[in-house]
């Protein structure tokens, strides 16, 4: 039993001896391999001569700069936007260190819009890396053709983010007065142009003829018929009675309607005057 438990005693002694060598040699080897190594510091952030300095006190070297740089919305320009190796790398003291520098944010410059129209506006802002933003009518002015850009947000050379959404605002057709057309039947025809003209409206194809019990001079029919909207550039076509042979005078005018043709007219009213005013927006 005694020869045992020294037996043991010997082996537990042997054991302890054998793992303390080993753990020396562990460690004088690890201290012998990893004496001239150092853990890379972080330098991104950090400006050239910032980051030099930084590896300087580690006992490295900022090797150079890789590239002409690249674009980061959080780095500044001219600052360290990324490093190879990476931090905490362990590496040899002596090494270098590349580095890639900060453009900055990237900047795009707002093309010139206005006087475009929607599809020309929309191709300049693709080839600028923009996007389309809102579309606004608004009234422009008389001179602006309808449909193109009178105004942009944000402004011609203004510098922003690639894919930003640039709003557009596009003019829209002035809408024309309207009148209400009144009846000019049997109206003394000699009285009505004049009145009209003098208003600013203009008359297309006057057409003569003939009536069986009507005087000269009467108008017979009307384009556009009662009742019905005008504006000063639509064209009023007549037809007036005449005394004399039935005769066809024209007085035309580029684009205006033919006249149409007469019709039984109806019953004179009472009193024959200037002509009336017809009920809504702008009557006359």
């Amino acid at each position: 039993m005694f020869r045992l438990l020294r037996g043991l005693g010997f082996l537990a002694y042997g054991f302890v001896l054998v793992l303390t060598f080993g753990l020396a040699a562990y460690t004088s080897f690890s201290l012998f391999v990893r004496s001239g190594v150092t853990t890379v510091p972080r330098v991104e952030g950090l400006s050239r001569t910032e980051a030099a300095n930084v590896l300087g006190d580690q006992g490295l070297q900022l090797r150079g700069v890789e590239g002409s740089g690249r674009y980061d919305e959080k780095v500044p320009a001219g600052h360290v936007a990324r490093q190879s190796p990476d931090a905490r790398t362990l590496v040899k003291r002596g090494s270098g260190v590349t580095v890639v520098l900060s453009l900055g944010p990237q900047r795009v410059e707002v093309p010139e819009l206005a006087g475009k129209s929607l599809p020309a506006a929309q191709a300049a802002l693709s080839g600028s890396g923009l996007g389309l933003g809102q579309i606004l009518g608004v009234f422009g002015r008389e001179d602006s053709t309808p449909g193109s850009v009178l105004e942009q947000d944000p402004d011609p050379q203004s510098a922003i983010a690639p894919s930003t959404p640039v709003n557009l605002f596009l003019v829209i057709a002035v809408p024309r007065v309207r009148f209400v057309m009144p009846d000019l039947v049997y109206r003394d025809y000699d009285l009505v142009r004049p009145w009209f003209e003098r208003s600013g409206f203009r008359f297309g194809p006057v057409k003569y003829e003939r009536y069986e019990g009507v005087a000269a001079g009467t108008i017979l029919n009307q384009f556009p018929r009662p009742g019905h909207p005008l504006t000063k550039e639509d064209a009023i076509s007549l037809v007036v009675a005449t005394a004399d042979v039935p005769l066809l005078r024209e007085e035309l005018l580029e684009g205006a309607p033919p006249a149409p043709a007469p019709s039984p007219p109806p019953a004179p009213p009472p009193a024959a005057g200037e002509p009336e005013r017809g009920a809504g927006e702008g009557t006359l």
